[in-house]
């Protein structure tokens, strides 16, 4: 009994790290909802004109209009995957030219 309980102990501890990967590290930002929102209103689907009995129907196929475009997007020859970012350094004012320097500047 003794050695069961260190086989299970034992493989409790093998597979824990491969566990806590399971989940994602960050959730969706306010802005990619508002992207996501503005794709599928593009697609078609319009919150205000959905009833009930066809809601499930037609936020699906706005979700696979879209799907099916960014994976085009992303396959197409020469396209850039969405996304943005920014390079370059912060502006810095200018020195002023009139002779003083600051106390840090040096002899």
């Amino acid at each position: 009994m003794k050695s069961f309980v260190k086989a299970v102990a034992i493989a409790a501890v093998v597979v824990a790290p491969a566990l806590s990967f399971a989940q994602t590290d960050s959730s969706l930002t306010r802005d990619q909802v508002k992207q996501d929102l503005r794709q599928v209103e593009a697609a078609g689907y319009d919150p205000a004109r959905s009833n009930n009995t066809s809601y499930p129907a037609d936020i699906q196929a706005a979700e696979g209009r879209v799907s099916r475009q960014n994976s085009a997007d992303m396959n197409a020859y020469g396209g850039a995957a969405g996304g943005a970012s920014a390079a370059g350094m912060r502006a810095m004012p200018p020195m002023n030219n009139d002779g003083t320097k600051p106390i840090y500047f040096g002899r």
